[in-house]
């Protein structure tokens, strides 16, 4: 089965994408190359909080994290090399497109006082980061059995070559951009 997200982009949005930024080619038309979930716990947690994370991302993504590790021992933080620090879930295909449908259409309107996803989270190649501060705006996530909560990097990569074209394609695909920061 084919997400609905997907399907909208080949119809959809390629097109209007190609007439307003003057694309010859369909191949040469910005699309969405995976979404990376991050979420990390630092290091003053217990084997139990770390997962908690692991599973809640499980349920959001839809697919089993992989722990991420202390690349270097630092002193100062009393950190060693090799600690398991978070986790975090590589998306592509099919799995991308449905998280992202989910992400907009049923997670973000849950957030209280929402007024928009910040344009500022672009890097100046076309990739989008920004930040969640809890992981039960998913509706995968029941409240009462949360632990701790934590929130979670979303990193949306795309192939546009600019912040503009990247923010167009967003825009197309139902991100809610902040009117103000909009453009």
């Amino acid at each position: 089965m084919v997400p609905r997200l997907k399907e909208e982009y080949w119809s959809r949005i390629v097109p209007e994408l190609k007439k307003n930024h003057g694309y010859e080619n369909p191949m040469r038309v910005p699309s969405l190359v995976k979404v990376v979930l991050n979420s990390s716990v630092g290091m003053d947690h217990d084997r139990d909080v770390l997962q908690a994370v692991a599973e809640d991302m499980a349920k959001i993504a839809g697919q089993r994290p992989v722990l991420t590790r202390a690349r270097k021992s630092v002193s100062n933080f009393k950190l060693r090399e090799g600690t398991n620090l978070g986790a975090k879930v590589t998306l592509r295909g099919n799995r991308m497109y449905e998280f992202l449908e989910r992400f907009i259409d049923a997670a973000l309107p849950r957030i209280r006082d929402f007024r928009g996803v910040s344009a500022s989270g672009f890097d100046g190649r076309g990739n989008f980061s920004m930040g969640i501060r809890e992981q039960t705006i998913f509706p995968e996530i029941d409240p009462d059995r949360v632990k701790q909560i934590h929130g979670m990097d979303i990193t949306i990569v795309t192939t546009a070559e600019s912040d503009e074209e990247a923010r167009d394609l967003l825009r197309l695909i139902g991100m809610p951009f902040a009117a103000a920061a909009a453009g």
